[in-house]
C-alpha cells in the first residue's frame, strides 16, 4: 500500500475545525480557537462545532460526515483538527466519500474516539494521519511539551527522528526485539469496536499503538483478549503501549493492574513491545504520525521515523 504524500503546514495556513464526535460549549470553543491562532494558524470553524444532537453528539451523523467531506475537498484548508473526541465517529464511516478524500490528502489530527477515522483514512484512502492533542480537550490546557510535539509533526511533516518522551519518563521494554512497519492504532476500546465490521483494523506487518482512559483492568483484559483471539497481535510486527489514564480497578481492589495484563496477554505472543510512550489521554502528550513507517528497538526503548 502506497501512502499518499501530505504537505507540512506553514505559519498562516488555515486549519479546518470540525466536531465528528461530541459537542463542546461555546466558551471552550472560543478558547480552542484562540489556541490554534496562538500556534500561528488561521481557523475555519465548521457548523458542527456549534451543534448538539442527542445530548452527546455534535450534530447528526449526516451533518458531521458532510462537513468532514467538505473540509477535505476545500482547497483553502491545509489541515483538519477534530475539536474533541467523546463518541460518534463510527457513525460517519459509511457516510464518508473515500474517493474524494483520497484525492485531496491533507493533515488530519485527533485521537480517542477519532481512532475510528484514523483507521478508515489509512486503510481506505491510504492517508497518513496524526494521533495528537485536540483543541477543546487538550490544547486549552496543554503545556509547552504537548504544543511543541504537535508543532514538530505539523511543521516538519513527514516527521523524522526518534520519538522523545518528556524528561524523566523512560520508555520501557516489555518484549525485546526490533521491528519496522506502518504505525497504526489508537484508542483500545474504539479500535476493538471495529472488529467484525467492514472497517476492521488490519495489523498485518504493522506496528500497533494502543492507549485508553477510564477503563477498569477487567475490561481492558477483555479487549486485549479479543484482539489476541482475532490475531491482531500475532499478525503485527510490533506493539507500542501508550498512556493508560485512570485505568485502575474500583470493582476489584486486589485484582490485576493494567501492567499485569500486558505481561499476561501481550508478552507471550513474542512481538517486540515497548511501554510508557507518553501518547494518549494525558498532559503532557506526544503527537504521533500514524500511517508512516516506524522503526522500533524495544530493548533500547526507542521508536523512530524516517
Amino acid at each position: 500500500m502506497t501512502i499518499k504524500r501530505v504537505k507540512p503546514l506553514i505559519k498562516g495556513d488555515t486549519i479546518g475545525l470540525t466536531a465528528p464526535a461530541g459537542p463542546v460549549d461555546s466558551e471552550k470553543l472560543q478558547v480552542a480557537i484562540s489556541r490554534i491562532n496562538e500556534m500561528g494558524f488561521n481557523v475555519e470553524v465548521g457548523k458542527t462545532c456549534y451543534e448538539k444532537y442527542g445530548g452527546y453528539l455534535a450534530g447528526t451523523p449526516e451533518n458531521r460526515a458532510k462537513e468532514l467531506n467538505a473540509m477535505f475537498m476545500n482547497k483553502g484548508i491545509s489541515a483538519i483538527f477534530c475539536l474533541r473526541g467523546g463518541y460518534g465517529s463510527m457513525h460517519l464511516l459509511p457516510l464518508l466519500n473515500y474517493e474524494a478524500i483520497a484525492m485531496n490528502p491533507k493533515l488530519f489530527v485527533g485521537y480517542s474516539d477519532i481512532t475510528a477515522l484514523h483507521i478508515v483514512l489509512q486503510q481506505k484512502c491510504h492517508l497518513p494521519t496524526i494521533h495528537g492533542p485536540m483543541p477543546a480537550s487538550d490544547l486549552v490546557n496543554a503545556n509547552d511539551f504537548t504544543i511543541q510535539s504537535l508543532k514538530n509533526v505539523l511543521l516538519q511533516y513527514p516527521f523524522k527522528g526518534k520519538v522523545k518522551n518528556p524528561d524523566n519518563e523512560r520508555i520501557g521494554c516489555l518484549v525485546p526485539g526490533t521491528a519496522s512497519g506502518m504505525l497504526i492504532g489508537g484508542n483500545l476500546s474504539v479500535l476493538v469496536s471495529t472488529l467484525g465490521t467492514p472497517y476492521e483494523i488490519d495489523t498485518k506487518g504493522k506496528i500497533l499503538f494502543l492507549e485508553d482512559i477510564g477503563e477498569e483492568p477487567y475490561r481492558i483484559d477483555r479487549m486485549l483478549t479479543q484482539l489476541a483471539l482475532a490475531g491482531k497481535f500475532s499478525e503485527s510486527a510490533g506493539i507500542v503501549l501508550g498512556t493508560w489514564t485512570e485505568c485502575t480497578s474500583e470493582r476489584y481492589s486486589d485484582g490485576f493492574k493494567v501492567e499485569d495484563l500486558f505481561g499476561k496477554i501481550i508478552a507471550p505472543i513474542g512481538k517486540p513491545t515497548i511501554f510508557n510512550v507518553k501518547a494518549g489521554h494525558g498532559n503532557p502528550t506526544l503527537a504521533l504520525p500514524l500511517g508512516l513507517t516506524a522503526y522500533m528497538d524495544a530493548e533500547n526503548g526507542w521508536l523512530s521515523f524516517g
